[in-house]
């Protein structure tokens, strides 16, 4: 489990995977978030730029992400 702590109010989906190291590259958080690998609060979100706030969760191939602030 990851936690990623917010600078902002929220970040968006493709730069948590990044910041997270669950991807290399913008492109593959692109490809990931659309071919439906990704959720959020336990739904699959297919939205790159699906803004998350604090309290959120993310899952990714096994992988979880808490955003906090």
């Amino acid at each position: 489990m990851d936690t990623i702590y917010l600078r902002e109010d929220y970040i968006k989906l493709g730069q948590a995977l990044k910041a997270a190291n669950l991807v290399s590259s913008g492109v593959e958080a692109k490809m990931v978030i659309q071919d439906g690998e990704v959720e959020v609060n336990g739904e699959t979100e297919t939205r790159r730029g699906r803004k998350l706030y604090d309290g959120d969760v993310v899952m990714f191939s096994g992988e979880k992400i808490n955003i906090s602030k």
